[in-house]
Formats: structure tokens, sequence, C-alpha cells
């Protein structure tokens, strides 16, 4: 992009992903320049918006111009630039989210020149399996969005999920990702499991019917805002008395996806089997 007085607009971003926790606070860098140096004659705009894995516009997230900005959606409330130095950019998410993970697009608007570059960021968090009591195969892709939330997490994203098969996630039953896909992560071949010819993987069933077809979930936790502790009863609980139980000591009954954080992220190691909610 070249202006009619020779000078271009430049943005940049990290290259390598920025990584945060869910509650946690994150700075997502961006600044601009001009070859050669010049001042704008214009007012700047500047617009960040959350992006597919495609790369194409999911929603917007804010714009502004000077010290004036609009935050839209989930993040009015949540974000603001943060203009510290000349030529800045950048982004400040307050109390990250799960639903935050992901690519963001920084555009600088210089009359009518526009550039812009991405930003990733990544969520620390963990990607485990979840079959709800009735049984095996039972969701279909919105109740697997549903489950996740009851189990204080989301449906992953397949690069989330290729993410923990990297790290070692082994598991022969198909399940709901984010984009309503289905697949199963494999990291040892079985004839259970697709068969001993195929290497290890990702098993992909493709796109799937969201409301007719049925399987299990992917879910995506993130670190804990809390803690995990363990309730000793010598004659055992019921579900309702543990739930009780929890409530008496001022906290409540943990659920899949907080177990898989602590364990994780605090060193959760226990060999006392315990309810959930």
């Amino acid at each position: 992009v070249v202006y009619f007085n020779g000078a271009r607009l430049l943005v940049e971003t990290p290259k390598d992903p920025v990584y945060s926790s869910n509650g946690a606070n994150v700075t997502l860098p961006c600044r601009y320049r001009y070859e050669p140096d010049m001042e704008s004659r214009h007012k700047i705009r500047i617009k960040w918006s959350k992006l597919r894995e495609d790369y194409t516009k999911e929603q917007d997230v804010l714009v502004a111009i000077g010290k004036t900005y609009v935050a839209f959606g989930d993040f009015r409330g949540r974000a603001h630039l943060h203009q510290a130095g000349r030529r800045e950019a950048s982004l400040v998410v307050s109390d990250v989210r799960l639903q935050d993970d992901g690519k963001y697009r920084c555009e600088v608007i210089d009359g009518l020149e526009d550039e812009s570059d991405v930003v990733d960021l990544r969520l620390k968090g963990i990607v485990f399996p979840y079959q709800p009591p009735r049984g095996q195969y039972s969701l279909n892709f919105h109740e697997a969005e549903r489950v996740c939330q009851e189990q204080g997490a989301i449906l992953a994203t397949f690069n989330q999920l290729f993410q923990a098969w990297s790290e070692g996630l082994d598991w022969c039953n198909a399940g709901w990702v984010a984009d309503g896909t289905v697949h199963y992560p494999i990291r040892q071949p079985r004839k259970p499991c697709g068969g001993m010819h195929l290497a290890p993987g990702i098993r992909s069933y493709g796109p799937r019917h969201r409301h007719l077809h049925r399987f299990d979930a992917f879910c995506f936790s993130s670190a804990l805002r809390g803690e995990i502790f363990y309730l000793d009863r010598p004659a055992g609980m019921t579900l309702e008395e543990a739930k009780q139980s929890c409530q008496d000591a001022g906290a409540e009954i943990a659920r899949v996806g907080h177990l898989y954080s602590a364990w994780k992220f605090l060193g959760l190691d226990r060999c006392d089997a315990g309810w959930l909610a």
C-alpha cells in the first residue's frame, strides 16, 4: 500500500501466540508505523475484530478514533486500547473468558489507507472427553455445547483437540468439536478404534448434522479461579449429601471441567473417588 506522497503504512503484531488463562487480563500487542517516517494528515481509526479459523470475521471487538472507543457484544466493559506509546494500538481484554480463545485482527485506517495484522490468543487449558450419565453417543451438537457449559467448559476447537492429542490424549469415542465436526484422537492404533492399519492421529467423521446425529463431546476448560479440595466422610455420602456438605463448607460441588483443570494446573493427585455435580 503506497500513499500519494510515497509513504507506506505498516501494522505489526507478534508472530508467536499470546497465552492467557480464564479470568486473567491480557494485552494483544499491535503497533503501526510509516516508511519513511511521517505524520498522518488524518485521525487514525483502529479496529479490532475476532476471526474464525479461516480468517473471516466472526465479530467486532472494538473501534477507536483517538481516545474515543466503543467495544461490542461480549467485549463491552472488558476491552479497551492500551496506547502508552506513540503509534500503539494494542488491545487489552480483562476477565478473559474461554470463548475469547482465537485469532484477532488489528486494523489501522488512515484516510483511504488500510493495513492490518493478526494476533493469536491462546488460553492455557485442557481438553477432556465428556459422556453424559445417560450413556455413549447421546448428544446432538447443541446438547454437546450445553453439557460442556454445564461442566465449566466450552466445546473444544479442532486446534485445541489437536494440541491435546500431541500432548498424549488418546480416546476411542467420537465427539463433537466447536465447528460442528466430529473426531477422535488416537495415539495407539488398535482394532476397535479404526483398525491397526491406520497411523496415529485425529480420526475424523467430518461435518455431521447438528440436530440428527449424536456423539460424545470434547470440552475445553482453562485454569481455575479457585481450588478443589476433598471432603472425607468415612461412612461415605450420597450425591445430595455431598452437595450439602460442600455448601456447609462454603463451597460448591465440583464439575468435570473443574477436576480436569485442578489435575493439570494445580497438581491435584488423590486416589479416593468422590462425587461430581
